[in-house]
């Protein structure tokens, strides 16, 4: 397990691109501030060769473990996640985050596009303790399923024990927007030009948050390859 901790004011910002396992420690202090990106994608060489990360493709079968802990009041957290998995791919996304005192805010964003016979699963634990007041927390997971055969599990759970908090979260998950897609052909659009349309564009909204440009800026080169 990589253990961080962050001191008063302090802020922790990465990004982790195809990381096998993932398995990260975070306890913030007061004033703190944590952003995350996850991303699990098949970049190829052209797209990663400015970037520095471990590993260029999506292992097979992975898992990432992120636990947050504010400790500390007025803490910041933002946790995104993004995985295009095809194939017999297997990962699994947990996020823990606990608001042990209160002040503080905490955002997730959880993504899933699934393809051929892979299968994805999102486990989120939000706890809000009982001296946590004014709180705001959300989590929210949202899957794309590109396949009949493709699998999403999501698990999300909310245990507030404070009353003066806001705090949601939610999950859902489908298949491409049938409408959406008529709607495009109609316009001269075709099919599958379309349907890489709007799984970029599902895409792109974890991307975009991303304050490295650099790392930004090569990450969304690959969504102008034809790759669905």
């Amino acid at each position: 397990m990589n253990e961080v901790i962050l001191h008063k004011g302090e802020v922790f910002e990465k990004v982790f691109l195809n990381e096998p396992n993932i398995d990260l420690h975070i306890t913030q202090e007061a004033g703190s501030r944590v952003k995350i990106h996850v991303l699990n994608m098949p970049f190829d060489n052209s797209i990663t060769r400015n970037i520095d990360i471990s590993k260029q493709s999506c292992p097979s079968e992975a898992k990432n473990n992120i636990v947050v802990e504010q400790r500390g009041e007025n803490c910041y957290t933002e946790i995104y996640a993004l995985a295009y998995l095809h194939g017999e791919e297997k990962l699994t996304t947990e996020t823990h985050v606990t608001h042990a005192v209160g002040g503080g805010t905490s955002n997730q964003l959880i993504k899933f596009v699934l393809a051929d016979n892979s299968r994805g699963r999102f486990v989120g634990d939000l706890k809000i303790a009982q001296d946590a007041q004014k709180t705001e927390a959300h989590q929210t997971n949202r899957n794309l399923l590109l396949s009949d055969d493709a699998e999403m599990r999501t698990q999300p759970q909310l245990e507030i024990y404070a009353d003066d908090v806001k705090a949601t979260h939610g999950a859902s998950t489908g298949q491409l927007d049938d409408s959406a897609l008529f709607y495009m052909q109609q316009r001269g659009i075709g099919k599958q030009k379309a349907r890489q349309l709007l799984v970029n564009a599902f895409m792109k909204e974890i991307v975009e948050t991303i304050s490295d440009e650099k790392i930004k800026s090569n990450v969304l080169t690959f969504f102008e390859e034809d790759t669905f």
